[in-house]
């Protein structure tokens, strides 16, 4: 912990900063001493995010990541208020309406696989680019994968596709990522208390068709955790973490 809450001199981007596991990670990175750019589409949840920090070291950028011209326009500001990027969170995702994959309607599929997928890469390239070109040379991208990546909902076809693809992206970048000192991990999360996942408490459908009430897990203990990743060394990373919920139906049959 930063007990002073004095800058560490890194500079963080999360993106879907304003709600749920975004905010955590990005106020604890806060706590940490990281100055943080946080990016979503509304505004006034990042301010709010921004005030709650409780630190001039926060700058709120209201972007679409599934935009080009959006997330360029972000990152140059970036890096004219910061002057490098230390650390991205690709951390932006939505879920299409849960009916039945012969139900879901081109624009709900290209909804979620133009923001999940297609965000994450537009932002991890600017990253990149940055990243590259600054002095230090490198930096990390953590990408927020999910549950989903290694076993699928009912009903979840764009996201669960997504999430599965983010693994491959995650694994693309460490790859390319390794000329430039640039580390990337992936971090996937089994119900964490958020507004998105709260349903779960309340019992959602299992793939046996029943409807069961899942055990969750406290946001923070997953911001704990990027922030551990985030820590680490350039010469080391976590390539793939899961997070979840002890007691949650994911390890197993049912």
């Amino acid at each position: 912990m930063n007990p002073d809450n004095k800058s560490n001199g890194k500079v963080a981007l999360v993106t879907g900063a304003g709600t749920g596991i975004g905010k955590a990670v990005a106020l604890a990175l806060l706590r940490e001493g990281y100055s943080v750019a946080l990016v979503g589409r509304r505004v006034e949840p990042l301010n709010e995010v921004a005030k709650e920090g409780g630190t001039d070291r926060a700058l709120a950028l209201p972007t679409d990541v599934s935009k080009p011209e959006s997330v360029a326009a972000a990152f140059a500001k970036v890096k004219e208020k910061f002057g490098r990027l230390d650390l991205l969170f690709n951390n932006a995702g939505v879920g299409a309406p849960p009916v039945n994959l012969e139900d879901i309607t081109f624009e709900q599929w290209t909804n979620v696989v133009d923001i999940n997928l297609t965000g994450s890469f537009l932002c991890a390239q600017a990253a990149i680019r940055l990243m590259k070109d600054q002095l230090p040379q490198g930096g990390r991208i953590i990408n927020n994968g999910s549950i989903s990546a290694h076993a699928p909902r009912p009903n979840s076809a764009p996201y669960t596709s997504t999430k599965h693809a983010i693994t491959g992206l995650t694994k693309s970048i460490s790859l390319d990522g390794r000329k430039y000192n640039i580390a990337c991990g992936q971090i996937d999360i089994g119900n964490a208390m958020t507004e998105l996942a709260a349903r779960m408490a309340k019992g959602v459908p299992q793939a046996n068709g029943e409807i069961a009430i899942e055990p969750m897990m406290d946001a923070k203990e997953v911001a704990d955790a990027v922030v551990h990743m985030a820590s680490l060394p350039l010469s080391t990373n976590v390539q793939f973490m899961t997070i979840m919920a002890t007691k949650m139906p994911f390890v197993g049959r049912g």
